[in-house]
């Protein structure tokens, strides 16, 4: 009988909502909660999930969770959960842990006690006097209490989701892969349209945004750490991996442009999408922001341009915006979405969003300006 999983999809504050809509293209029912989207599935689920996700950050499976006020309460139900079934006497386990509004506040306890309970398990089931060796393959544990709620996790994505493995160069101030896949999936965009990324730095929002076009899966080409769990199906690699490969559409024309003033950045960006195979579908091209025009009709504008987060830069960032504004102002037909941490950015820009969304580019709390286009034939 095939083994049922609980899953997690985690993700950054602002993006839950965007995993649980790829969960549900994919056919997964699921709970959004803050930070993560809870799911069930089998082996094959939680590869195909780590291949095609393109917002979240990690895919963890859920080994277990109850409420603990004890040391001697968390370790008891910590050892009574089935550990074997994850880990072989002599995997290498740490155990990572955070604790928030709870009574077993130190974490570098609460991880003391969930180890400890984890080898005693482990010890029991393998029948094994000495101390485990952990010479064997990699699993990350995590042991995250919320309200005195221990929620117990393995770790199956290894690197991170965002690490598609294209970007063999990042300039300054890069957005993380899956960052700039939302941003290119908060839009309207459709793959018939234009698409252009004014100040496109190190290239990742056009290549997200190419990706997308061509329904390639983003973890097509890169291992997950679930792979070398030896209590793994290896079939099951080849198998979603080949399913992915031929869901892409390579016969779709693409029309996606990047825009740097900075002609170093340029040379990055070409070097990133040729390394993602997508250097066909993307025309990168040194222009300042406020040079850019066209005739184009119906496209999608997505921008995320020097915030001006350091002393003395806010004001040659405002400058930006209000040249952007002037220039956007004479294509009313594109729709344009813009991040910035500047809250008065309207005011720059000259207009007044469509729409804003909060969202958080790691720590730091952006809005996503959206002014949406009056679409003409």
């Amino acid at each position: 009988m095939t083994k049922t999983y609980q899953i997690m999809a985690t993700a950054a504050a602002g993006i839950e909502s965007l995993v649980g809509k790829e969960l549900d293209q994919l056919g997964y029912n699921h709970q959004v909660e803050n930070y993560r989207v809870r799911f069930q599935g089998t082996q094959r689920d939680i590869l195909n999930t780590n291949v095609w996700l393109r917002t979240a950050d990690r895919i963890k499976i859920i080994v277990g969770e109850f409420e603990a006020t004890t040391f001697d309460s968390l370790f008891e139900q910590v050892k009574a959960l089935p550990w074997e079934e994850y880990l072989n006497y002599d995997s290498q386990f740490p155990v990572a842990g955070r604790s928030r509004k709870s009574t077993l506040f130190s974490v570098p306890d609460v991880q003391a006690i969930t180890k400890k309970a984890i080898v005693e398990r482990l010890k029991q089931a393998y029948h094994v006097r000495t101390r485990l060796p952990e010479t064997g393959f990699f699993a990350q544990l995590e042991v995250q209490i919320e309200k005195d709620h221990v929620l117990l996790t393995l770790d199956t994505t290894g690197e991170s989701l965002f690490k598609r493995g294209y970007r063999v160069n990042k300039g300054g101030a890069p957005l993380k892969e899956n960052f700039a896949a939302a941003l290119v999936m908060l839009t309207n965009w459709h793959p018939d349209r234009p698409f252009v990324d004014p100040t496109t730095g190190s290239g990742t929002i056009p290549i997200e945004a190419a990706l997308i076009g061509r329904n390639l899966a983003p973890g097509l080409t890169r291992r997950f750490a679930i792979e070398d769990m030896d209590w793994f199906d290896e079939k099951l690699s080849d198998e979603v991996r080949d399913e992915a490969e031929s869901k892409a559409d390579y016969d779709r024309t693409l029309d996606i442009t990047g825009y740097d003033i900075d002609e170093n950045m340029i040379a990055i960006a070409n070097e990133n999408a040729k390394h993602a195979g997508l250097s066909q579908d993307i025309t990168f091209k040194q222009l300042a922001a406020k040079d850019w025009q066209t005739d184009q009709l119906n496209g999608v504008l997505v921008s995320n341009p020097p915030y001006g987060e350091r002393l003395g830069e806010l004001e040659a960032a405002r400058e930006l915006y209000a040249q952007m504004g002037k220039v956007y102002k004479q294509m009313p037909s594109w729709s344009k979405y813009i991040l910035t941490s500047d809250l008065d950015f309207e005011k720059s820009f000259g207009q007044k969003a469509t729409k804003k969304r909060k969202l958080y580019n790691g720590a730091l709390r952006v809005d996503y300006f959206q002014f949406w286009g009056k679409r003409e034939r």
